[in-house]
């Protein structure tokens, strides 16, 4: 595949926008304070859902887990890459196959999570109304693990192959973030225009809908519901499914709305400052996803909240211990 390196000033007078006004050391400690804890809880939900045998084999738990998943490349790569960047005014290494992971990150996992965000806002539908469909093993096949296979390969393929096959000219801009966010691809109309519309709108039109009517379908059922033995877990996955569609929704409509309009017409320069700030602050959805996700268990949650509580109570203790024995006199004895 023919590359080109374009890192010159003409390079970069055509991406003058391409970063929020917001001071870097600011972008850089908002990431860095968000993602560390994120990381944290993202860990601790993926070895509880896969070290604890019931949580395991939960048919609720498998999208959730997935999404985590997705999560970890953007939270280990994607947000030290732009630490990296906003600490040094540069990306480094100045090397292409790093935009090109850069950009199967951010752009691959990141929309991935969208889709697999909006097939958990239908896949709620199905545990809570129409259970009876999963009910034996050839239900669970069709209606669980078959759409959960087919978005996990098709989302793998589909990134794997537009960023590192398809035979275009990338350019590749070392001083802006994401090697100014514009792999090649997105340069063929069918590429371009799938991915902005069976990638990333519709997924959150479907999941904005999909979250919508199963809050007004449980609040019109709620009392029958509530006489059924599983209504505490049904409670808590809708819970669970409001907070992170509410974020999600509100966050990436216009990251992926905006350009779209612009496709269709609208100046090029058009929304572009807010793009940028609903670009940065779409990372909060992957930040702010596994704390969501904690409000589904509430074993973990409050393991986590006795550990944090132990880590606190021996750091002040070890505050009050160590001026004490400062000032205590040193007694020698022969």
């Amino acid at each position: 595949m023919s590359n080109n390196n374009a890192s010159g000033t003409n390079a970069d007078s055509a991406f003058v926008n391409a970063e929020v006004s917001m001071p870097r050391v600011l972008r850089f400690w908002l990431m860095l304070l968000a993602n560390v804890p994120s990381i944290i809880c993202t860990f601790s939900l993926i070895f509880y859902i896969i070290g604890n045998r019931t949580q395991r084999y939960a048919l609720h738990n498998h999208t959730i887990l997935l999404i985590l998943l997705f999560g970890l490349p953007i939270q280990l790569i994607d947000i030290n890459m732009y630490l990296v960047f906003f600490h040094f005014g540069t990306i480094l290494p100045t090397i292409p196959v790093m935009c090109r992971i850069w950009w199967l990150i951010d752009y691959g996992f990141y929309c991935g999570q969208i889709i697999l965000m909006s097939w958990l806002a239908i896949e709620r539908h199905i545990l809570i109304f129409y259970d009876q469909w999963i009910s034996n093993r050839r239900g669970r096949f069709l209606f669980h693990y078959l759409p959960l296979s087919i978005l996990l390969v098709y989302i793998l393929i589909f990134y794997t192959t537009v960023n590192f096959f398809l035979p275009c000219e990338n350019v590749y801009i070392y001083t802006v973030p994401v090697c100014g966010a514009s792999p090649c691809y997105q340069s063929y109309s069918i590429f371009g225009m799938w991915e902005s519309i069976g990638n990333s709108c519709v997924p959150i039109v479907f999941e904005g809908i999909f979250s919508i009517a199963l809050v007004i379908r449980v609040t019109r059922q709620k009392r029958r519901l509530r006489q059924s033995n599983r209504w505490s877990k049904q409670r808590r996955m809708i819970i669970q499914l409001t907070l992170v569609s509410a974020l999600d929704v509100s966050l990436n409509t216009p990251i992926f709305f905006i350009p779209l309009l612009r496709r269709f017409g609208l100046p090029s320069d058009f929304g572009i400052q807010p793009e940028l700030y609903f670009f940065y602050f779409g990372y909060f959805v992957v930040f702010l996803f596994p704390f969501a996700s904690l409000c589904q268990y509430p074993d973990l949650r409050r393991t986590l909240k006795r550990k944090l509580c132990l880590v606190c109570e021996r750091s002040h203790r070890k505050v009050l211990v160590e001026p004490l024995a400062i000032a205590l006199p040193q007694v020698t004895y022969r």
